[in-house]
């Protein structure tokens, strides 16, 4: 059967076999529209929807993502090797995680070892769709990839007259029904792309490694991100993870007390320093592949339970017990159904019950 939407006249092909009795309203993807489900439509000749054709509706519009950018000005703290391993570890707890790429440098593709025809900046561009620009790199993680175009995407934003911090959001909002998490992999620095991430994430992932200039930027850094919340009140500063941990050395341990004191709500489990984690992306594999039994392994297993068990309805990863991810999915409603996420060619984004 067909929907139409009222206001934009998008139809949206449904199989009427999939929709709760409740649910009564609809909500177009394409404008935002909403409209009830006795709206116009091919479905039992009548013009109303059949009971059965509701289900699809509640399908496509089950899940929203978990947007979070792993941020910091300064760079070499980390922040592409947590954003990987990150959306890794939620991968491998069965949970369908995009990682987007927003640096110029474009490693996340190394690091996974996919090399990808196209990426972020074609679909920015509108050269390709979402489903041509998302590799699919392992069971359960998508790449968005980044890379050196992304330099154009920057003047692009600049030329800009009006709304050039929402270009990012405005092209991804599509993908948030597709995904569990959204990990966003930032670059160093302060530029158009670096505000973008901030108007489109939800929640920010600060990695710092444990030395005083790091310290220094985060100081900065959060500066920066309170003068986009006067804009932007959704974006919470939510986690800081230390990095580098050294234990041969006494003054990483002090900047972690300090750290600690600071910032006792948002900190979570340091990343010990392992030369595992830096040895890894050069086989083009995850911390998890590369070496599971190491404390890089366990360190970034740690992060995935403290983020995976804030998701509602979600439980924390599975460890064994040296304390390494055995990859055991996360019991969790939104993943009973299984298979890669779906590229909706239903256009309705969600549905409401009354």
């Amino acid at each position: 059967m067909t929907i139409t939407c009222p206001q934009c006249k998008t139809r949206h092909d449904i199989d009427e076999s999939r929709i709760p009795p409740q649910a009564t309203m609809a909500r177009c993807r394409r404008c935002g529209h909403r409209f009830p489900l006795e709206a116009k439509s091919k479905g039992n000749g009548n013009g109303n929807v059949s009971e059965e054709s509701k289900k699809a509706l509640m399908e496509e519009g089950g899940r929203e993502a978990r947007i979070i950018g792993v941020m910091l000005s300064k760079g070499g703290v980390g922040k592409t090797t947590t954003a990987v391993n990150l959306s890794a570890g939620l991968a491998m707890a069965g949970f369908q995680t995009l990682l987007i790429d927003t640096d110029t440098q474009g490693q996340g593709s190394y690091m996974l070892g996919v090399t990808p025809e196209c990426g972020l900046t074609e679909l920015l561009m509108g050269e390709v769709g979402h489903d041509d620009a998302i590799v699919n790199a392992r069971d359960n993680l998508w790449l968005l990839a980044g890379g050196k175009s992304l330099a154009g995407v920057k003047r692009v934003i600049d030329r800009k007259d009006f709304g050039g911090e929402w270009t990012l959001s405005e092209s991804l909002a599509p993908l948030s029904t597709r995904f569990d998490y959204i990990i966003v992999d930032s670059s160093p620095g302060w530029d158009p792309v670096t505000v973008n991430v901030l108007f489109y994430v939800q929640e920010v992932l600060t990695p710092v490694s444990l030395e005083a200039m790091s310290l220094q930027g985060l100081s900065e850094f959060l500066k920066s991100l309170n003068a986009i919340r006067r804009y932007n009140d959704k974006v919470r500063h939510e986690y800081i993870l230390p990095t580098f941990l050294d234990k041969r050395v006494k003054h990483p341990f002090e900047l972690l007390d300090r750290l600690s004191k600071i910032y006792p709500d948002i900190m979570c489990k340091p990343i010990r320093y392992n030369v595992r984690l830096s040895e890894a992306p050069a086989s083009g594999m995850t911390i998890f592949e590369f070496a599971p039994q190491s404390p890089g392994a366990q360190d970034y297993g740690e992060l995935v339970k403290r983020i995976a068990g804030e998701g509602k309805g979600m439980t924390a990863v599975k460890t064994a017990d040296d304390g390494s991810t055995d990859g055991t999915r996360v019991s969790s409603p939104l993943h009973e159904r299984g298979g890669a996420p779906k590229s909706a060619p239903v256009e309705i984004r969600s549905v409401t019950a009354h």
